[in-house]
């Protein structure tokens, strides 16, 4: 039995890291296609290599963005909940651990057969979004009644069922935003991006991207991204640092002086974004070829549902854009909900930076400069109005003054909460069955492409 528990111990952790869900892919599309063995041990390597760069990357920006929040907090005197989807995933653990690795596991069990046997072909492999995804669908059924054999089929069915769909519903605007490379959104703030995408449509002109900024020559350094990020980023701090003053900023600095400390973190954030560039770089130059072998051998035309930090490439400009449109949205919706007498939602630093870049990439790719301002600033609302309609439902589950920030978990959590507290059990089989027909349907439907909605002309 201990030597079970082991085994599966050792299963659930590997699926919780995308860095070695990443590298497996690899090799399996690489052995499929009968690569010489040293090919497949840099293309398995490459994306694992590649993931945990930009993982180091993001850590260093997550911890160079905590002070950041901390200062605009207590310069600015504002007290509430800050949405955080590895806190809220911390406590839960304690209660859910074995029901929410059951559910991750039995998820992409799910994902992997709807990708083999129906026309969403997306393999979704951010395996630490999957894991939110398992902790938040654990709560919501236990809550309902769910247990044991029928909590894990039926939460990993949403789980696997989710993780295929959600890539395919905005796979037309995610073409656009790589210009036709073969992969597809693999994260669960995806509700917000095609919002964006969509606002971007209509308010603007994809032919005036961020992109194509006219700069003049002497502002020419600015076309370097680390050094635009840096200075933006600068001005930040030093307007977050002096609202707190040096003495709230010196319990930060360790000692060092606390607008240094401002000009430094604002310098380190810049680098740890342009440690993801590299590490997106490494992920596609290898997964992108070896996905072809999954795709002629195993699932045919597999489509890499990869995390949203591999889109900035494809975008730089629009990542900041994106990133401070959607904290000013967030604002707004923070002040909204005081105004009406609701919970405050901190706008959260890292939902911000990340669903917010990403939002503005994909506003960019529809809607140019506009729809990138915009669609990201739409993004910042839901990032605000959200996580305040989920914080009851989690409070009800014995998650008090704790909520997930990205959009998917906020949509799915309410929905399935609701669902639950008014039909119960039978509710949530109800829904699961309508989510079998939204997989199934397609099967019998005359479609361009193989794979659904992975056809770039509805939005050229």
């Amino acid at each position: 039995m201990n030597i079970l528990k082991e085994i599966l111990s050792f299963i659930t952790d590997v699926l919780s890291q995308p860095a070695i869900l990443l590298g497996i892919v690899s090799c399996v599309g690489l052995v499929a296609m009968k690569e010489k063995w040293y090919k497949v041990l840099t293309g398995t390597l490459g994306p694992i290599l590649g993931y945990l760069m930009l993982g180091a990357g993001a850590d260093f920006i997550v911890a160079n963005l905590n002070p950041l929040g901390e200062m605009i907090q207590a310069g600015f005197n504002i007290t509430g909940v800050v949405p955080n989807n590895e806190a809220i995933t911390a406590v839960a653990q304690n209660i859910l651990g074995v029901e929410t690795m059951s559910i991750l596991a039995a998820g992409l069990v799910f994902n992997l057969v709807i990708a083999r046997f129906t026309k969403y072909k997306y393999v979704f492999l951010t395996g630490h979004h999957s894991f939110f995804m398992a902790c938040l669908l654990s709560a919501v059924l236990g809550a309902i009644g769910f247990s044991g054999v029928s909590l894990i089929l039926v939460g990993g069915f949403i789980l696997g069922a989710w993780s295929s769909i959600s890539p395919a519903i905005g796979q037309n605007f995610t073409l656009k935003v790589t210009d036709g490379d073969d992969v597809a959104m693999g994260h669960f703030g995806s509700i917000g991006y095609y919002i964006s995408a969509l606002v971007g449509k209509y308010v603007g002109n994809p032919d005036d991207s961020t992109e194509k900024l006219e700069i003049p020559e002497q502002w020419g350094f600015l076309r370097n991204t680390t050094i635009s990020t840096g200075l933006t980023m600068i001005v930040f701090y030093l307007i977050a640092a002096i609202a707190a003053g040096p003495t709230f900023v010196s319990t930060l600095s360790n000692g060092m002086n606390p607008y240094l400390f401002a000009i430094m973190t604002g310098l380190k954030f810049a680098v740890g974004v342009t440690i993801v560039y590299s590490g997106v770089r490494m992920i596609l130059s290898d997964l992108i070829p070896a996905f072809q072998g999954i795709g002629t051998k195993i699932i045919p035309n597999a489509v890499p549902a990869v995390d949203c930090a591999v889109f900035f490439t494809y975008a730089q400009t629009a990542v900041i854009i994106g990133f401070i449109s959607s904290f000013i949205g967030g604002l707004i919706g923070m002040f909204a909900l005081g105004l009406v007498g609701g919970v405050l939602i901190i706008p959260g630093l890292v939902p911000h930076f990340f669903c917010g870049a990403t939002a503005g990439i994909y506003g960019n790719a529809t809607g140019g400069k506009r729809g990138a301002i915009i669609g990201s600033f739409v993004n910042g609302l839901l990032l605000a109005f959200l996580p305040a309609l989920l914080l009851p439902v989690l409070g009800s589950l014995g998650f008090a003054n704790a909520t997930f920030g990205d959009t998917d978990f906020g949509v799915l959590g309410i929905i399935f909460g609701n669902i639950g507290n008014i039909f119960g059990s039978t509710g949530i089989y109800a829904a699961c069955f309508i989510l079998l027909l939204v997989l199934i349907v397609p099967n019998f439907l005359k479609t361009k492409s193989a794979v659904i909605n992975n056809d770039l002309t509805p939005y050229e």
